[in-house]
C-alpha cells in the first residue's frame, strides 16, 4: 500500500480507497474483479490525455462522446463512418408500424390493464428505479410504442430514452477502438442500442471484411435455432407473433441484419468479451415483428467508472469463412479469466 484516501461513494457513504504496487516476481492476477484506471474521473474532455476528438458524434449525442488515443504514433482518430444514432432502413426494407398500443393514460400502472404489459406476461419487465432498469433478460421486450396512450415518461419506455451515461471510445493495443465509461452504471440499465443500417441478410453476404453487421437473431434465439443458446425462465412469447414467422421457422440464418460498417453510433466500437458486463436484449414498441427487433445493449452487472463495456459476439467457433470457402479465424485478446482464446 503506497497511499490511501477518502471519497464519498455513489450511495453517499463514505470509502477508503488505496493504491498498491504489486511486488516483484508476484504471480499473475487472476481475478477480473480489479479495474486498472488513469486517475481521477474526468469531468470533460478538457481533462484526458490522448483526446482526438471531442465529440464523435457531432453534437448529435448529449453528453458528447470524445475519443482519445495513447497508442498510435502519431495518434489518429476513428475514421471511416458517419455517426447516426438511429437506424436507417435500406430502399427494399419495409418495417411495419402496425403496433395497436395500449390506452392507459400518462404512465402505464396496472399490468392488469396494459396491453402491453399483458404481452410481457402481464408484467412490466422494468423497474423505474434509476431511470428505469430491466428485471432480466427476456427472449423479447414488448415496449409502448407510438399508439400507445401513455407519455414519453412512461417506465416501458426505458430503452427510448437514449444515452444517459458519460462514455469515451479510446484506442487499444490489440483490439482497436474500444469504449469505456465515466459513470456508475447500475445493473439492467439500458447503455445503447445497435443502429446502422437495417438491411436483408442476404444482401451483405457479399460484403467483405465487414465486421459491423449484427444478426437479428431474435426469432431464431427464442427457438433454439442454429446452435443459438435458448432464454430460460421467461415468458413465452404470444403465439400469434411466432405464427406470423413460421415461414421462417425452420431457417437458422436471421432475415435482417444491422450494418454498421459506414453508419452507426457508439455501439459499433463495443469489443467483444468472453465474460461481458452487457448482454443482448431485443426490444419490440412501434410492431411486433420479431425478425425486425432493435437490438439494445443492458448492463448485466453493475459497471465502475473507467471500466471498459464489452458484450459476446456470439460467434461460433469454425463458423466464418472467406471468399474461398475457408474456415477464418480470428484470436480473442478480451483476457478475461475464461477467454475462449479465439473470437471465431
Amino acid at each position: 500500500v503506497v497511499n490511501y484516501w477518502l471519497e464519498k461513494g455513489i450511495s453517499g457513504f463514505i470509502v477508503y480507497k488505496f493504491r498498491l504496487r504489486r511486488l516483484e516476481g508476484q504471480s499473475t492476477l487472476t481475478t477480473n474483479q480489479v479495474y486498472f484506471t488513469r486517475g481521477p474521473i474526468p469531468q470533460s474532455s478538457d481533462q484526458i490525455k490522448g483526446l482526438v476528438c471531442k465529440d464523435i458524434t457531432g453534437g448529435q449525442e448529449h453528453p458528447p462522446i470524445p475519443a482519445t488515443n495513447l497508442v498510435d504514433d502519431p495518434p489518429v482518430s476513428p475514421t471511416g463512418f458517419t455517426y447516426y444514432k438511429s437506424v436507417k432502413v435500406a430502399n427494399n426494407v419495409t418495417v411495419p408500424k402496425n403496433a395497436t398500443g395500449c390506452k392507459c393514460k400518462g404512465f402505464c400502472i396496472d399490468p392488469k390493464t396494459c396491453e402491453c404489459a399483458l404481452l410481457n406476461g402481464s408484467d412490466f419487465p422494468y423497474v423505474s428505479r434509476d431511470g428505469g432498469r430491466l428485471v432480466e433478460a427476456k427472449d423479447v421486450v414488448f415496449e409502448c410504442g407510438p399508439k400507445c396512450g401513455c407519455g414519453p415518461g412512461c417506465v416501458n419506455r426505458t430503452s427510448q430514452r437514449g444515452l444517459r451515461y458519460r462514455l469515451e471510445v479510446f484506442r487499444t493495443a490489440k483490439k482497436g477502438w474500444a469504449v469505456r465509461t465515466w459513470d456508475f452504471i447500475p445493473s439492467g440499465a439500458p447503455v445503447c442500442e445497435y443502429t446502422g443500417i437495417l438491411a436483408r441478410t442476404e444482401d451483405m453476404e457479399s460484403v467483405l471484411e465487414n465486421n459491423y453487421i449484427f444478426d437479428i437473431d431474435c426469432l431464431q434465439t427464442i427457438k433454439g435455432l442454429g446452435g443459438r443458446e435458448r432464454r430460460s425462465n421467461n415468458v413465452a412469447v404470444p403465439a400469434n407473433l411466432l405464427d406470423k414467422c413460421d415461414d421462417q421457422g425452420s431457417e437458422s440464418v436471421p432475415e435482417f441484419c444491422i450494418d454498421a460498417g459506414s453508419t452507426g453510433n457508439i455501439a459499433r466500437f463495443i469489443n467483444h468479451c468472453c465474460e461481458p458486463n452487457l448482454f443482448v436484449q431485443c426490444v419490440l414498441s412501434t410492431h411486433h415483428d420479431l425478425k425486425l427487433a432493435r437490438v439494445v445493449l443492458f448492463s448485466s452487472d453493475n459497471i465502475s467508472p473507467l471500466q471498459e463495456l464489452t458484450y459476446d459476439y456470439g460467434y461460433a467457433l469454425d463458423s466464418v469463412f472467406d471468399s474461398n470457402g475457408k474456415i477464418k479465424q480470428m484470436p480473442c485478446y478480451c483476457g478475461a479469466p475464461g477467454c475462449r482464446k479465439r473470437l471465431f
